[in-house]
């Protein structure tokens, strides 16, 4: 049996009915300068309930792909954004 990716990352908009686009932010140790620098990658996950709101902290787990892009589904919202 496979495990299952999970990604944190914040809401930073609702892109459609049930789907929602999350930005991951990851740290890495950049191979000159030996400083870490932030990368960052977005993507689609499927939100059954609209529950998320754009400036959420999501939990999301990977999944069956869903769509093109979309493979993955949300688990939980961690914290919810001030707007």
């Amino acid at each position: 049996m496979s495990l299952k990716r999970e990604i944190q990352g914040v809401v930073v908009q609702k892109t459609g009915n049930k789907t929602a686009t999350v930005l991951v932010e990851r740290r890495v140790m950049h191979p000159r300068y030996h400083k870490f620098v932030k990368r960052f990658k977005k993507y689609l996950v499927h939100d059954e309930n609209n529950q998320a709101t754009p400036g959420d902290t999501v939990i999301a787990v990977e999944c069956r792909p869903l769509s093109k892009r979309k493979s993955f589904r949300l688990k939980a919202v961690v914290a919810t954004g001030v707007e």
